[in-house]
């Protein structure tokens, strides 16, 4: 499932190597940084002073350590990751148990009453790892729906559902994603995830990042009305191992959220708030020094890891880890998952809305590192599926935010690496890619695009679409229309749709066609708003561009 990067970068222009030096440039800074987060790599569990130290009896572990729900992900057609960590005490550093391991039990079956079990076993839950479980189960079925549960002394988890993908030569009729993205918990209750849980049938959903907010969540406010305080740490920004764990903890405490984990598998992908606003690369958006912030980017993805239903391969090294990776859905769908955040030049210009100059139109500038591009490209020449799915963070088309020029464009987005940009559609050209179909979270609002061969031509040719999604809770409540709605679209032609409240996408897929159906929730403020379809647009296989139903 995985493909790591080429060891090598061989590029065809003189700009494709420039960026290869620079991602070597900011490797070495990584390796240099990761002395500073050495102290993760004591007592790991495959050393000889973890190995000497007694479990813990499950029998004494007296409260529920399911408290933080379960989780599948990553499906494969003969295996998926299951997940659970393991805390009593969920708003304490140590999640209420001691720093030993203690064995957990699994068990995997075709029925909701486990009375047909296809698999099970027992896995070690390490406190080096915050306790968390990672299974990958093997030897399923492709294509099938399964439950599975955890047991630990006397507590057993709650079941969830998973499902396996098609076999590699399957034609499926079709398949069935959820889009979700920018989760931020004290802007908002997480109802359209007790919609997605209980009202959609899914082969996957597919999280674009922004899982979490290194915000300080102040427990006097907020759009939750908090009942009772939260403890004190978290009250301050995450910066430590034990902060982004914490954080981890009060997310995956929600019920909505635990119930959209037991319901489908995820597969996910990060964006920066998982680290800290608009990080680049090892570069720190708050200033910190390159070592200083390294050791930050180590705990959080040490954190990611340890709470995200992730296989062996994301295992994270200090503060690298490798997320971009590739699913496929027999020949119906490949998916491509890619990590815009950890090999990216620093934004041009300072990382808002500007005018693009010569440091943003470097023709050696890069989003993904030459590596990710490279893996990429060769991922679609070898690719047999009618649709080309990549999952990614950021907006991909232009995107103007004025009615009149100069035309500000954001930093942070595909719009200050626009050679990049530029290299990806050169590259879904040359391995012949006809359906392309780019997803993406980030910006808080629903938008469909044209991916446009000329942006400045609105009759020029569709290279693609590109489906974003809104937030689940961040940003509040939001509105359907900003304000300059006409203008804005008159400013940007090849956007199909705006709308910025809160919700998901559901893409659907067969042979024939795409449609993206964009859910919405008219409040987040306060819980139990009924979802809605706001919009539904259609893209047919062989002829790019979206229509609306």
């Amino acid at each position: 499932m995985t493909q790591l990067p080429s060891p090598t970068d061989v590029s065809p222009t003189d700009a494709f190597r420039a960026a290869a030096r620079s991602l070597d440039r900011r490797r070495f800074l990584t390796v240099t940084g990761a002395a500073a987060a050495i102290a993760f790599a004591v007592n790991l569990p495959d050393t000889a002073q973890a190995a000497s130290r007694p479990s813990l009896d499950p029998r004494a572990i007296a409260t529920d350590p399911f408290t933080l729900g379960v989780a599948s992900g990553d499906p494969l057609p003969g295996s998926v990751v299951l997940w659970t960590r393991l805390a009593p005490e969920p708003y304490a550093a140590d999640s209420g148990l001691p720093a030993e391991p203690v064995d957990v039990a699994w068990e995997m079956a075709r029925d909701a009453s486990f009375s047909d079990l296809a698999s099970s076993g027992s896995v070690t839950a390490h406190p080096e790892f915050h306790h968390a479980v990672h299974v990958e189960a093997e030897g399923l079925a492709p294509a099938t729906t399964y439950w599975y549960r955890f047991t630990v002394g006397e507590w057993t988890s709650p079941a969830g559902r998973t499902r396996t993908a098609p076999a590699p030569d399957a034609a499926p009729e079709s398949l069935r994603f959820a889009l979700v993205s920018c989760q931020r918990y004290d802007q908002g209750y997480y109802t359209a995830y007790a919609h997605l849980a209980a009202e959609e049938d899914l082969d996957a959903v597919v999280h674009l990042g922004d899982y979490l907010y290194e915000y300080a969540v102040n427990a006097a406010a907020g759009a939750r009305g908090y009942t009772e305080p939260l403890p004190a740490v978290f009250n301050r920004e995450t910066a430590t191992l034990d902060d982004y764990r914490l954080r981890y903890a009060l997310y995956h405490a929600d019920p909505d959220l635990r119930a959209a984990h037991a319901a489908h598998p995820f597969i996910v992908t990060w964006d920066d708030h998982e680290v800290e606003n608009n990080y680049a690369g090892a570069v720190s958006e708050g200033g910190l020094p390159p070592d200083e912030f390294l050791a930050r980017r180590a705990a959080a993805y040490r954190a990611y890891y340890e709470n995200m239903p992730l296989r062996a391969p994301q295992l994270p090294d200090g503060p690298d880890l490798l997320l971009h990776r590739r699913l496929r859905y027999g020949r119906l769908a490949q998916l491509d998952i890619l990590d815009s955040r950890q090999y990216r030049d620093d934004q041009a210009h300072g990382d808002g809305w500007q005018i693009p100059g010569e440091e943003a139109n470097d023709p050696a500038r890069t989003l993904l590192g030459a590596s990710q591009e490279r893996w990429l490209e060769d991922g679609w020449q070898a690719s047999d599926a009618v649709w080309n799915l990549v999952g990614q963070q950021v907006t991909f088309s232009r995107r103007r935010n004025r009615t009149t020029g100069p035309w500000p464009l954001s930093m942070d987005a595909w719009d200050g690496y626009p050679a990049a940009r530029d290299r990806f559609l050169a590259g879904a050209e040359r391995a012949g890619v006809e359906n392309l179909v780019v997803l993406t979270g980030d910006v808080h609002v629903h938008y469909a695009f044209d991916i446009k061969e000329d942006w400045d031509d609105p009759d020029s040719r569709n290279r693609g679409v590109e489906l974003v999604t809104t937030s689940i809770a961040s940003g509040g409540d939001g509105a359907a229309r900003p304000d300059n709605w006409a203008a804005l679209t008159g400013a940007n032609p090849h956007l199909r749709f705006y709308d910025g409240r809160r919700g998901y996408v559901v893409l659907s897929l067969d042979e024939q066609r795409l449609r993206a159906e964009f859910r919405t929730v008219d409040r987040v403020t306060t819980p139990g708003a009924a979802i809605a379809t706001a919009a539904s647009f259609t893209s047919l296989a062989g002829d790019s561009g979206l229509v609306a139903d």
